[in-house]
């Protein structure tokens, strides 16, 4: 079976709009700047955020939280699960969560208020892609990249069963044709 992959956002678009969220992030004029970057999908992500951060003037430090709720399946099961915990001391800072999708809400609303119990001074959240229609918890993010259409999107760290994290540009993956014809 081929799976075909359309470009949602391209490379360029992508790095303008990174740009402009960290000019965002700037004009907030945070203090102590911890970036945080949810684990696996936010990595390409938050690495070019805070290389645009530090474009833009600020210091941020960065550290990272594996949390999963959907395991090895595509949809969300609900519970959020701590595969890896933020070590550095967040207490009176100005966090940043960086993920990749915010679309049920439930990973990064828990992640934010397990931060915010652990003395953070503000939480606040990057998404690079916001999918509304699919919210369940909530909450909103404070930067976002692009909203999302209701698609399965793949590329700039995300994946399909584990695959296309490397492609430099955000695609989607064009459903197969289910109408029984030759293939």
């Amino acid at each position: 079976m081929t799976i075909q992959i359309d470009t949602l956002f391209d490379e360029k678009a992508i790095a303008e709009r990174i740009e402009a969220l960290a000019a965002e992030v700037a004009d907030a004029k945070p203090e102590k700047l911890l970036v945080v970057g949810i684990l696996n999908g936010s990595f390409i992500f938050a690495a070019d955020l805070v290389r645009a951060m530090h474009r833009a003037g600020l210091q941020p430090e960065m550290a990272f939280m594996r949390l999963s709720s959907y395991g090895s399946g595509t949809i969300s099961s609900g519970n959020v699960e701590i595969h890896q915990d933020v070590d550095s001391d967040v207490n009176d800072r100005d966090i940043i969560l960086v993920d990749d999708i915010l679309e049920s809400g439930r990973t990064l609303n828990f992640a934010k208020e397990r931060l915010l119990s652990r003395g953070a001074k503000s939480v606040k959240i990057a998404a690079l892609l916001d999918k509304q229609e699919s919210r369940k918890a909530p909450i909103e993010a404070d930067y976002v990249g692009f909203a999302c259409p209701d698609k399965f999107v793949v590329g700039y760290g995300m994946d399909m069963a584990h695959a296309w994290r490397q492609l430099p540009f955000i695609g989607y993956v064009v459903p197969s044709d289910k109408s029984g014809g030759d293939s």
